[in-house]
């Protein structure tokens, strides 16, 4: 069906991205999203792991260098993605390849773990690829951004320029996931670190370095912190920047039509 596939517009927006990406930007977020994973995996073992939307292959790369798993595939959209993962030499990747954004080339329960971190609030049709990632592995770690405030439709050609075409918080996420036949096992809320905001702020955005600065950055990290430490997991939900779930599959979606 033509809708199973990617857009031809979608694909042609991600297919030059990474010849002019900026690989220290992408290896610092890259650096806590491997983190998440592996925190939120912890006490679990996996042979055989596949990435979508593996991107540069930033997470691979690290995830590799921790010796998170013997085993690593990825599957990616963009071409100069693919061409730049395979450039990289990293250890323990197997195989690396272009998919339709939809349809993964593989075997039913192929994988142990599919890791899919940054890439469902840029998909068409998001259930049309959980369905898939349940039939190709048997355990999934998907972490998305919590870009949904009040108001967000506000700020929507901000979301636009990154490719944020879904919105959501760890409520709706996990909503989503139990529609779609999956368990929750573990989850994780997080926020920007320090380090990623100056690097921001300064390098990205070419602001002034400033004591003033990075004092005001590092006390609202710490205030937040201390407020969602204080208040619960919902308050943390409320605050974080990111939300991390380990979840397994189930017998089968929910009857929703």
């Amino acid at each position: 069906m033509a809708d199973d596939k990617l857009s031809g517009n979608v694909k042609t927006a991600y297919d030059e991205f990474y010849k002019k990406h900026d690989e220290a930007w992408r290896m610092l977020g890259a650096k806590y999203k491997a983190q998440h994973i592996i925190e939120v995996c912890k006490g679990y073992t996996f042979d055989r792991v596949l990435e979508v939307g593996a991107g540069d292959g930033s997470i691979l790369k690290i995830l590799s260098e921790q010796n998170f798993a013997p085993e690593y595939h990825a599957v990616e959209i963009s071409d100069s993605g693919v061409e730049y993962i395979r450039s990289r030499n990293i250890d323990k990747l197997v195989s690396v390849q272009v998919f339709d954004g939809y349809q993964l080339p593989f075997a039913d329960d192929s994988f142990d773990l599919i890791i899919l971190s940054h890439v469902l609030e840029h998909v068409e049709h998001e259930r049309l690829l959980l369905r898939e990632l349940k039939r190709v592995a048997k355990t999934c770690v998907i972490e998305v951004p919590r870009d949904y405030k009040t108001n967000v439709d506000d700020r929507i050609k901000h979301f636009l320029a990154y490719g944020h075409i879904n919105m959501y918080t760890p409520t709706s996420l996990r909503y989503l996931l139990r529609t779609e036949g999956f368990k929750v096992e573990r989850d994780l809320t997080s926020m920007i670190e320090p380090e990623v905001t100056r690097f921001n702020t300064y390098i990205n955005q070419k602001k002034p370095k400033s004591l003033v600065t990075d004092l005001k950055i590092t006390a609202e990290f710490g205030l937040k912190k201390a407020v969602g430490s204080l208040m619960g997991k919902k308050k943390q939900e409320q605050l974080a920047n990111a939300y991390t779930v380990l979840c397994s599959k189930t017998t089968k979606q929910a009857d929703i039509f």
